[in-house]
């Protein structure tokens, strides 16, 4: 503590006993520091709310894995005879922007395999955390919402040529979900501002780390996916979510989330004629 407010000081040791030592004109400052953090250390910490984890997270990332699967399977066959791609796809042309479904049809296609495990794996991971905080029904129709939203929004700030696929923009607003819920409850704590700020800085260097790459990597969708997922949880957070743990306002979330993006892919085949 001395040494960090830059007063000298010396350690004296003599057995099991131990005194420090200053000079006399720093010796009322060394005294009024050790004092303040003396009583720093007696003061109460508060903790975080505990948090009850809710059970299912298994069977929410099972359905993300089944919608995945699916969407590959469909754009893979080309079923109904119609690209999936060219009608699912984040499209910054201005007749596409106005296809709402693309929000949410964008986020199931994906350009290889490789593309789908990666979005897969740490999708499972991050939908799961944010299932035992919220419950798998309202997690997964929070990620779906604000990664839709980011895809709504991300048309409108891209050259016209653009095109974006790809489930890693829900990936990051599960993330970013993650760390304004964080974030927003430590704000509230007295604790020092490292300790506040913790969860904000590691959800930032994961995107910085995970979110950016070569020139075919969407760091724009990545980006906005997180700050819709940021508020989003900050929000919740500051609502006092969750409010309830009834099963049933899990199932209507979940079945809302499947509802969204079966009919969004309803629109999307139904917009071109096949052939």
């Amino acid at each position: 503590m001395l040494e960090s407010k830059a007063i000298p000081y010396q350690l004296l040791v003599q057995g099991t006993d131990w005194a420090l030592a200053t000079d006399p004109a720093v010796a009322e400052a060394a005294r009024n520091e050790l004092s303040r953090y003396a009583e720093e250390r007696l003061a109460p910490r508060e903790l975080p709310p505990q948090i009850t984890a809710f059970p299912g997270a298994a069977w929410g990332a099972l359905s993300y894995l089944a919608v995945l699967s699916t969407a590959a399977y469909g754009a893979g066959a080309s079923l109904f005879g119609v690209d999936w791609f060219a009608v699912g796809a984040v499209d910054a042309s201005p007749a596409a922007r106005w296809q709402w479904w693309r929000a949410a049809t964008a986020l199931t296609l994906h350009g290889g395999p490789e593309h789908l495990i990666g979005n897969v794996l740490f999708g499972v991971v991050a939908g799961s955390l944010c299932s035992r905080l919220w419950g798998p029904g309202i997690a997964w129709l929070s990620i779906l919402l604000a990664g839709g939203l980011a895809n709504l929004l991300e048309p409108w700030l891209t050259p016209l040529d653009h095109r974006a696929i790809g489930a890693s923009t829900a990936v990051f607003a599960a993330i970013g979900l993650l760390a304004g819920y964080s974030w927003r409850q430590r704000l509230s704590l007295r604790e020092r501002w490292l300790y506040r700020w913790t969860p904000l800085v590691g959800g930032v260097s994961l995107l910085a780390f995970l979110g950016a790459g070569t020139a075919q990597v969407d760091v724009l969708g990545h980006l906005l996916g997180f700050s819709v997922g940021m508020v989003w949880g900050w929000v919740y957070a500051f609502a006092g979510m969750p409010r309830s743990r009834r099963l049933r306002w899990q199932l209507l979330a979940g079945s809302t989330a499947a509802a969204i993006v079966g009919g969004a892919w309803w629109c999307a085949l139904r917009s071109v004629s096949p052939g």
